[in-house]
C-alpha cells in the first residue's frame, strides 16, 4: 500500500521530474547528511542510496566539483552507476565507473573530467597511492556498506586521504547494519571521520508506513544415520589430532567442537614455538592445518550436503597429488578413517534433509501460495551448484555466484551477474540460488520468501539477507537448521548478535547527541555547521547548530512531503554557485600530476620533463618514490602516500620494489624470505641483486623484521654470513635492517630525501621492459659517465648537442656547463680517455 494516495516527487535542478518519491524520513536524513559528515543507518530496501543521491545532487549544484561513490563489489558499482545515470540530469559520460577492468592509464583523465565517479575502493586506493587522481575537488564522498571500514580495508585509508586532501569534504556513510555493538559502530565512524549518526529504524513512524512485518521461522531437520556416521568418523580423526596438539601444550581440550576462537589461540601458540625455532611448532602447525580441513569437512556434511563433501574430498585428493602438496593434505587423504568416510559419502544415494525441505518450501510458496519469486542463500558454492541442479527438476532456477573460479566451479562474469539479476527482476525465472555475493546492497527485487540454507553467524549478514523481503508486502524468512550440529551454535550466535545490534542502534538513536561528542568532527563539517557560503543557510539568524533538515521541518504543511528546496538555503531555493562551475583545473597547485601518473606521460607541457625521468631539482613540492605495483599488499605504499612532501607513483617495475633516485633502487625482503633463499634452494634474491646492480649504481636490500637473523632457523651462521658477504662484495649491494613496515617506510623516506633534496638527484626508472626514446637513451649513456646523473647529463647534451660531442669535449669546455665543476670534469675526462684494463 502506498504511503499516500497521490505520490509526490522531489523537485531539484539535477533530478528529473517525477522520479524520486518524496519520503519524509529520506529528506530528514539527507538534511543531516548535507551539513555534516554523517553515518546513515536505514533498514535494507528503504532507500539509503536515495539519501546519498539527494546529498550528491545538492552538493554538485551548490559547490560543483566531483562526487565519489564507493561500493565494495563490481556488481554494486554497476548497479549504482545505472541508478545515478537514470536519476540525475547529468550526461552519462560524466558519470564514470572505475573498477579493475578500467586501465590505470585511462583513470586519471576520466577522473579529472567526471562529475560523478562510482568505484570499488581498491581501485581508488591504488590510484591515490600512485598519485593518478587528486581528491582536492571531491565535494561529496559516499561509502556504501560502510560497516566494512575496519582494520586494513581500503575505506579506512581513503577516508584518511579524503579528509586530508579535499578542499571542501563531506562524507556520507551508509549501512543497514553498521556493526554488532556500539564499539564497532564507533570504530566505523572514527575510521571514516564521521561525527554525526543518523539512525532510522522500522519503529519510526515515517519509516513504518513503508515496511511490513517479516516473520522469521526456524525449521529443524534431522540428519540421516549415514550422514551421522560420516560426521562421527571425521570427528574421531579430529580428536586424535587434537590429542597430538594437547601433548605439545597448546590445548587442554580434545573436543571436536572447539570454537574458532580457541583454534586461533592454538595457532598463535604454535606460531610462537616456530618463532623460537622449536621443531615441535612446525609439526604442530601442520597438524593444526589438518584439523581445520577436517572441521570444514564436518561442517559440509552436517550443514550443507553429502555432495558438497564429496566435491571437497576430491579437491583434497587433487591437492595431495600436486607438486608441492602440503603434508596436511597428504595425511588427510591417506588416513584410514577419512578414506572410509569418503567411501560412505560417495556411495550415499539419499537426499540431504535440507534439500528435501527446501523443495517443499518452494512448492508451498510458488505453487500453493501463488508466489512469484524466492531467493535461497547458501554459504557454499558447492551447495549452490547442487541445489540449482536439484531444484531445477521442478522449478525454473538460476544460480548467482561470485566472479572467481573456485571450489571446482566456474564463476560468473560481471555481465552474467547483471543479466541474471535483470532476468530475475523481470520475472523470467522464479528461484535464485545465491552465495553471499547477493547479500550486500544489490538491488534484488521484492521476493515472497528468503530461505537461509544455514544460519549465518553474524548479525550484519543476517540483517542484509532478511532485507530482501518485507519491503512492499508482508514477507517470509525461513532458516534451515540441522539438529545437533554447529548450525545450532550459529543460530544462537546470530540471534544474540542481532538482538545486541538492534539494541545498540536504538540506544544510538536515543542518545545520538551524547555519542557524537565521542566522535571526530563534532559540530558539523569542519566547523561549517551547515552555514553555507558564509551564512546563507542560517534562516532565522540562529547559530546554525540545528540540522538543516530539522529546520525545514517546521515548514511542512501536512499535505505533502518536502522536496530538496525545503531544506536548502534561506531563500528556499538551491544555492547559486557561480553557474555551477567547478574549480579551475590546477587550482590545487598539483602541476606535476601528469609526470607522476605514468612513466610514459606526455612531456610536452613542461620543459625538460622527459618520459620516465622526473627532474627533482625542478620540483618544489617534495620528493618522489616509485613503487612496484606488487608492493601494494604491504602497508608501506599507503604509509608513504600519506606523508607530507612525499609523492608516490605506481609502476610495474622489472627491477626492484622501490626506486628512490636515478642511482638507488631497493629490494625489500622479510627475514623469513631471506632465510628461505638459503634453505629452499631459491636463488631469486641473488638474481634480483644482480638486476639491481646492473641497473643502479647504489642498490639496496632491506631486510625487514625483528626476528633474530641468526637464531630464527636451523641455518648455520656461516651460511647467513656468506649470503650477506656475497650481496655486499659480489653484487655491491648495501644490506639494511628495519624492524617492521613502518621502519621500512621511514628508511625509504630518509634515503629518498637524502638523494633528491640533499644530493639533488633525479628519479629514474631503469630496466623497464619498454624501449627508451632516443633522448632517454642519450641521457642514460651520458648520465652513466662517472655517475653524474640525468640532470647534469641533460645540461651537457643541451650544451654540446650530441653524445659524441660530450665525449670529445675538452675539460675547460665541460666546466662551462652548469653543475660541472673541476672534479666532475676531471672524472668525465678520466672515464672517457683512460685505457680499458681489467
Amino acid at each position: 500500500m502506498a504511503a499516500t494516495e497521490d505520490v509526490a516527487y522531489v523537485e531539484h535542478p539535477l533530478l528529473p521530474p517525477g522520479l524520486v518519491e518524496r519520503r519524509r524520513y529520506q529528506l530528514e536524513l539527507a538534511g543531516q547528511a548535507r551539513s555534516e559528515h554523517t553515518l546513515v543507518c536505514l533498514p535494507t530496501g528503504l532507500g539509503k542510496t536515495t539519501v546519498s543521491l539527494l546529498v550528491t545532487a545538492e552538493r554538485l549544484h551548490e559547490r560543483g566539483g566531483t562526487a565519489l561513490f564507493l561500493a565494495p563489489t563490481k556488481p554494486l558499482v554497476t548497479q549504482h552507476a545505472e541508478f545515478y545515470r537514470q536519476a540525475l540530469e547529468i550526461p552519462d559520460d560524466e558519470i564514470v565507473v572505475f573498477t579493475g577492468e578500467v586501465s590505470p592509464d585511462d583513470r586519471g583523465e576520466l577522473f579529472e573530467r567526471a562529475r560523478i565517479v562510482i568505484a570499488t575502493p581498491q581501485v581508488i586506493e591504488n590510484d591515490l597511492v600512485g598519485n593518478r587522481i587528486d581528491l582536492a575537488d571531491v565535494t561529496h564522498l559516499t561509502f556504501d556498506e560502510c560497516h566494512r571500514a575496519t582494520g586494513d580495508y581500503s575505506y579506512v585509508y581513503i577516508a584518511e586521504r579524503y579528509h586530508a586532501d579535499a578542499d571542501d569534504p563531506l562524507v556520507t556513510a551508509m549501512s543497514a547494519s553498521p556493526g554488532g555493538d556500539g564499539e564497532e559502530i564507533r570504530t566505523v565512524c572514527e575510521n571514516l571521520g564521521v561525527g554525526n549518526v543518523a539512525v532510522m529504524t522500522e519503529e519510526d513512524a515515517d519509516v513504518d508506513e513503508y515496511t511490513h512485518d517479516t516473520d522469521v521461522e526456524w525449521i529443524e531437520v534431522e540428519l540421516p544415520e549415514t550422514v551421522i556416521e560420516i560426521r562421527d568418523a571425521l570427528n574421531e580423526v579430529i580428536e586424535d589430532r587434537l590429542e597430538k596438539l594437547k601433548s605439545l601444550g597448546v590445548t587442554e581440550s580434545t573436543s571436536p567442537d572447539l570454537s574458532q576462537k580457541q583454534l586461533n589461540r592454538m595457532r598463535g601458540k604454535l606460531q610462537k614455538m616456530m618463532d623460537a625455532d622449536q621443531s615441535e611448532g612446525y609439526k604442530g602447525i601442520s597438524t593444526h592445518a589438518e584439523v581445520m580441513k577436517l572441521r570444514r569437512a564436518v561442517e559440509l556434511v552436517e550443514t550443507q550436503s553429502v555432495d558438497a563433501l564429496c566435491r571437497y574430498f576430491e579437491r583434497q585428493r587433487q591437492a595431495a597429488r600436486s607438486s608441492g602438496a602440503s603434508k596436511a593434505s597428504q595425511r588427510l587423504v591417506s588416513e584410514p578413517k577419512v578414506r572410509e568416510a569418503m567411501r560412505k559419502a560417495e556411495s550415499f544415494d539419499g537426499t540431504h534433509p535440507k534439500f528435501s525441505r527446501t523443495r517443499i518450501l518452494l512448492a508451498e510458496t510458488l505453487g500453493i501460495g501463488g508466489g512469484e519469486r524466492v531467493i535461497v542463500f547458501t554459504e557454499s558454492r558447492d551447495t549452490a551448484e547442487a541445489l540449482t541442479e536439484f531444484l531445477g527438476e521442478h522449478f525454473d532456477v538460476h544460480r548467482f555466484v561470485g566472479q572467481g573460479d573456485k571450489e571446482g566451479s566456474d564463476g560468473m562474469t560481471q555481465t552474467q551477474q547483471a543479466e541474471t539479476l535483470s532476468a530475475f527482476r523481470n520475472g523470467e525465472f522464479e528461484v535464485l540460488v545465491s552465495t553471499s555475493v547477493a547479500e550486500e546492497g544489490l538491488d534484488v527485487p521484492e521476493v515472497d520468501l528468503v530461505l537461509f540454507f544455514e544460519p549465518v553467524p553474524t548479525a550484519i549478514r543476517s540483517i542484509q539477507r532478511k532485507g530482501r523481503t518485507g519491503r512492499q508486502a508482508a514477507g517470509r524468512v525461513v532458516v534451515l537448521m540441522a539438529k545437533d550440529t554447529r548450525d545450532e551454535a550459529f543460530f544462537w550466535i546470530a540471534r544474540r548478535r542481532e538482538q545486541r545490534m538492534e539494541s545498540e542502534l536504538r540506544e544510538l538513536k536515543e542518545s545520538a547527541n551524547e555519542i557524537q561528542k565521542e566522535l571526530p568532527g563534532e559540530g558539523g563539517n569542519d566547523g561549517d555547521n551547515g552555514d553555507d557560503d558564509g551564512g546563507n543557510g542560517d534562516d532565522d539568524g540562529g547559530n546554525g547548530d540545528e540540522h538543516v533538515g530539522k529546520e525545514a521541518e517546521g515548514d511542512y504543511d501536512g499535505d505533502r512531503q518536502p522536496g530538496l528546496s525545503d531544506f536548502t538555503t534561506g531563500s528556499g531555493t538551491p544555492a547559486d554557485s557561480s553557474d555551477g562551475e567547478t574549480p579551475e583545473d590546477g587550482a590545487t597547485g598539483d602541476d606535476n600530476d601528469e609526470e607522476r601518473g605514468s612513466a610514459s606521460a606526455d612531456s610536452s607541457g613542461g620543459a625538460g620533463e622527459e618520459d620516465g625521468i622526473v627532474a627533482t631539482a625542478e620540483r618544489d613540492d617534495g620528493v618522489e618514490i616509485v613503487i612496484d605495483q606488487r608492493e601494494l599488499d604491504s602497508h608501506i605504499a599507503r604509509d608513504l602516500s600519506t606523508r607530507e612532501g612525499i609523492h608516490t607513483r605506481l609502476e610495474t617495475l622489472s627491477v626492484g620494489d622501490y626506486v628512490l633516485s636515478d642511482r638507488v633502487a631497493v629490494e625489500r625482503k622479510s627475514v623469513d624470505d631471506f632465510l628461505d633463499t638459503l634453505t629452499g634452494g631459491d636463488r631469486s634474491l641473488f638474481d634480483q641483486a644482480g638486476d639491481l646492480a646492473r641497473n643502479y649504481s647504489r642498490p639496496v636490500v632491506i631486510l625487514e623484521g625483528e626476528t633474530d637473523l641468526y637464531g630464527a632457523r636451523n641455518v648455520h651462521p656461516n651460511a647467513i654470513r656468506g649470503a650477506l658477504a656475497s650481496l655486499a662484495i659480489d653484487f655491491d649491494v648495501s644490506v639494511l635492517r628495519t624492524e617492521d613496515a613502518e621502519g621500512t617506510a621511514n628508511m625509504l623516506e630518509t634515503i629518498a630525501r637524502r638523494e633528491q633534496e640533499d644530493r639533488d638527484r633525479a628519479v629514474s626508472v631503469h630496466g623497464e621492459k619498454g624501449s627508451k626514446t632516443l633522448p632517454e637513451q642519450q641521457e642514460y649513456v651520458v648520465s652513466a659517465i662517472a655517475d653524474i646523473g640525468p640532470i647534469t647529463a641533460r645540461g651537457l647534451l643541451e650544451a654540446f648537442g650530441s653524445v659524441e660531442a660530450v665525449m670529445t669535449a675538452e675539460k675547460d669546455d665541460l666546466r662551462e656547463v652548469d653543475g660541472v665543476g673541476e672534479v666532475t670534469a676531471d672524472r668525465i675526462r678520466e672515464v672517457v680517455a683512460s685505457e680499458y684494463v681489467r
